[in-house]
């Protein structure tokens, strides 16, 4: 049996050292020094519908979440744009996928569902999904719908380890 070739060996030792390199804010360790645990987010987790409304804004002590192309994010540090009054609020507490690809808050559009949309609504959908909501704020989980079909078996499309923030043994 042949094992890898040798420069794909490498590769990952080489991307965690140039990302060690050009890290500006990681502490170094010196000799005899344990070094820390990496501090991390709170744990990704799987929504429901029902879950997912219970974080739409309307409570001041909840944080509010909002859901695009079946990942949920805490959307709290925008308060002003996605709190209750503000004037993104219907996106929050479900999938807005449909709403955001179509630049709506119409509540027909505030929906996962994405049959029917145009070349060019889906691609905004994706620059959106980029460019402001991953850009900016955290991952804190996913639908139901992304991980199961319908019948309650996996989705093969969904791969966690492409999505940022998403640990699988820590899940799973």
């Amino acid at each position: 049996m042949a094992g890898p070739a040798p420069g794909r060996r490498l590769r990952p030792l080489a991307a965690l050292a140039l990302v060690l390199a050009l890290a500006p804010g990681l502490p170094a360790v010196g000799a005899g020094q344990t070094p820390r645990p990496a501090e991390r987010g709170p744990p990704v987790r799987l929504f429901t519908e029902e879950e997912l409304a219970h974080y739409g804004g309307e409570e001041e002590d909840q944080p509010i979440y909002m859901a695009v192309k079946g990942v949920v994010f805490d959307v709290t540090s925008g308060k002003e744009f996605y709190g209750r009054g503000a004037p993104y609020n219907a996106l929050t507490g479900k999938d807005s996928t449909r709403g955001v690809a179509k630049m709506s808050l119409d509540p027909a559009d505030l929906t996962h569902d994405t049959t029917g949309l145009t070349a060019e609504e889906l691609k905004s959908l994706d620059d959106v999904f980029t460019k402001v909501y991953k850009a900016k704020y955290p991952i804190v989980g996913y639908t139901a719908r992304r991980i199961l079909n319908e019948d309650g078996s996996p989705n093969l499309d969904f791969k966690p380890e492409d999505q940022p923030h998403f640990d699988i043994k820590d899940e799973f």
